[in-house]
């Protein structure tokens, strides 16, 4: 995927599961999971050439994923989101 995709995590609230992220200083994609309230954080899995896999996880900090993480830009029109 190319860098024009993702853009910058700027709220809380773009922190969807689902969603798609990205290292700002590399090329590999993961997907985000559930929030985890007791360790205060999200659960991260590794995503390639579409599939998610489940059998590895990392859990990372809003503050983390924040600083060094790009998501991928929403894909919903103007016209939906009014």
């Amino acid at each position: 995927m190319k860098n024009n995709n993702f853009e910058s995590i700027t709220d809380a609230y773009q922190l969807v599961m689902g969603a798609k992220i990205k290292g700002k200083n590399q090329e590999e994609i993961f997907e985000l999971g559930a929030y985890d309230p007791i360790k205060r954080g999200y659960n991260v899995y590794p995503f390639e050439e579409g599939i998610k896999f489940d059998d590895f996880s990392v859990l990372m900090s809003e503050k983390e994923l924040k600083n060094n993480y790009l998501i991928e830009s929403s894909k919903m029109s103007s016209s939906l989101a009014a």
